[in-house]
């Protein structure tokens, strides 16, 4: 099973992937921010992820 971060990881190395393919610089330059737009997803959601399992280990010590 896949996190939401590995999906939004792998969505932002396409993105990279069709930013280095681009002859165009708009198209290129509109990978590059989806690509951004997903590493921060990911980064997101690996600090919710983390921060949940600090609230439920504390819960859980009482």
């Amino acid at each position: 099973m896949t996190t939401e971060a590995e999906t939004f990881r792998a969505r932002a190395d396409a993105e990279a992937a069709l930013a280095a393919q681009s002859d165009l610089a708009n198209v290129r330059d509109r990978h590059l921010r989806s690509q951004a737009a997903w590493e921060a997803m990911a980064t997101r959601s690996e600090r919710v992820a983390t921060q949940r399992a600090r609230n439920e280990a504390a819960k859980a010590a009482g």
